[in-house]
């Protein structure tokens, strides 16, 4: 569980201060969206956050959950029913939990569509 705090110095660092199954969830969610979608990875907001023209997503590990979240994930919750909509821009965020598989194809196949929507809408921050 990350501490609030300092935020970790790098992704690597975030990902290396978490245990169990959240680290887990977070490494294979982490690849996911990393393999074969130009992203770049940062810490903002004290958790992993992907950018692409503008903010694409985010991964949030909390005291209970990972959170898996899409600045246009309002638009992707026909390809995955378990996002829910909510909080500023057109966000949807996807919740893991103890034991939760995850599916990678789906989680590249989303991050892939948020990239587009970025390409051919724009920052989604600066609507």
């Amino acid at each position: 569980m990350m501490k609030k705090g300092v935020p970790a110095a790098s992704p690597e660092a975030y990902v290396v201060a978490l245990s169990g199954w959240q680290r887990a969830t977070i490494e294979q969610v982490r690849a996911a969206v990393l393999t074969g979608t130009a992203l770049d990875e940062v810490i903002k907001w004290g958790h992993l956050v992907y950018l692409s023209n503008g903010p694409v997503l985010l991964i949030r590990a909390e005291e209970s959950r990972v959170l898996f979240g899409f600045w246009r994930g309002q638009r992707l919750c026909k390809m995955d029913q378990l996002l829910k909509s909510g909080g500023k821009y057109e966000m949807a965020t996807r919740e893991f939990h103890e034991g939760d598989e995850v599916n990678a194809a789906l989680s590249r196949r989303l991050a892939k569509e948020a990239v587009r929507l970025n390409k051919a809408l724009g920052d989604p921050t600066k609507l």
